[in-house]
């Protein structure tokens, strides 16, 4: 019996309780404790209240059962990944690739857990690949142990498209992550609608390169070195919050042995073969709409110059975001998401949003309009053969529907 029903008695007495005296004594206990009220310090579940969970990190999710990590097996061994919803319809997973030095959450937890951002995340499923080894957590690889190549590295996916039932994805990819899913994208075109690309670099390294790469490592410590590849001089120089943050998490969350033996594959990388339509003979391109974008005075400013130049003009949006060095994800998601969200409504998604900037109501899709016409426009982009070309985006006729837009935008944000 619970506390308040259990009566002692003397020992040496015999008592006997009438039925109907306990019935009344029971009754009487279990109505004072109806009144009393007992409240969840946190609930476990607010979403079953008709609340969203806090967007604090990845670990809130993985707690509550929002978040759920999976060890996928594929040809090239077991890949860890960490998916949010389930398919809905024919529309396309929102599939992401971390950089070098990071995993899903030291890389994406920032943007993901922006406010604007989780209004379009809700309309579909997220899944977020760590690179082999690289996820918080990760056992040692083996001493020998082969890590994957960047081919391998991309041939790794469907088996993730195919293991959750996706049609196809939408993927978001940073540094060597944009590399991976542009290959994929080129081995695989029909599992890609769209592609947004950040800090990437389409050349493999040359021997000066190469060597000058291996020299920084035997002066250098791993972490200084992959900092020098995530942010610009000016952040480093500074010695910002934000690279102070990412020296400790890389130092203690993510394992060193790993993080350089993917940092070697990265640095070994062959040229995504790529090359805009009618500049060379059989010319292969990326397919599907694509975002690149880049903050200003990043490492990897070059590379994506060179990217936009090897890209389809009618379905490329280039984007360099100013005040936001290395990492734009990081450092100006608000800016980022506003982009994302007019990619996707370029391909026919979202057909309208909240603007919680403006007064609460739906804003029409307007394929990147009003980021144009509030940012100052104009980059041109360096080894373009065709730079005179046309920057007008086009707006959809229908209120409720969204247009297909062919359209190359560059623009400083």
């Amino acid at each position: 019996m619970g506390p308040g029903l259990f009566w002692n008695f003397p020992s040496k007495t015999s008592c006997t309780v009438p039925q109907s005296l306990l019935q009344t004594m029971l009754l009487s206990r279990m109505a004072g404790m109806k009144d009393q009220q007992f409240t969840e310090e946190k609930p476990l579940l607010p979403e079953s209240r008709g609340q969203e969970p806090e967007m604090e990190n990845c670990d809130t999710f993985v707690a509550t059962g929002d978040w759920k990590e999976h060890d996928i097996e594929t040809p090239y061994g077991m890949l860890h990944v960490v998916i949010r919803g389930a398919p809905k319809g024919n529309k396309p997973a929102i599939l992401t690739y971390h950089d070098v030095g990071l995993n899903h959450k030291l890389c994406f937890n920032t943007f993901f857990h922006n406010e604007d951002m989780e209004e379009i995340t809700k309309h579909f499923v997220v899944c977020h690949v760590d690179a082999p080894g690289q996820h918080i957590g990760a056992p040692q690889m083996p001493q020998g142990y082969q890590y994957p190549t960047m081919d391998q590295l991309a041939g790794m996916l469907p088996s993730v498209v195919q293991h959750f039932g996706f049609k196809s994805i939408v993927g978001i990819g940073v540094g060597a992550g944009a590399y991976i899913l542009a290959k994929f994208a080129l081995i695989f075109p029909d599992l890609v609608e769209g592609l947004v690309l950040l800090n990437i670099d389409p050349n493999g390294k040359g021997w000066i390169d190469w060597a000058a790469t291996k020299l920084s490592g035997l002066t250098s410590a791993l972490p200084d070195t992959v900092l020098a590849h995530l942010f610009s001089q000016e952040e480093l120089m500074s010695n910002t919050e934000i690279v102070q943050n990412y020296r400790q998490q890389i130092n203690n969350t993510v394992n060193q042995f790993n993080l350089q033996l993917f940092w070697n594959m990265y640095n070994s990388r062959r040229d995504l073969e790529m090359n805009r339509s009618g500049s060379v003979l059989n010319a292969k391109t990326l397919r599907c709409p694509a975002m690149l974008v880049v903050g200003d005075n990043a490492p990897a400013e070059e590379g994506v110059v060179e990217c936009n130049s090897k890209l389809d003009p009618t379905h490329t949006t280039f984007l360099k975001m100013a005040d936001s060095g290395g990492m734009p994800q990081i450092t100006q998601p608000g800016k980022l998401t506003e982009a994302f969200k007019y990619f996707l409504q370029g391909m026919g998604y979202i057909a309208y949003m909240k603007d919680r900037r403006m007064s609460g109501g739906p804003v029409p899709s307007a394929s990147m309009t009003r980021l144009a016409r509030s940012r100052t426009a104009s980059l041109t982009s360096a080894g373009s053969v065709d730079g005179s070309r046309n920057r007008a985006c086009t707006q959809s006729d229908s209120s409720e529907g969204v247009g297909q837009v062919s359209h190359t935008m560059e623009v400083s944000c």
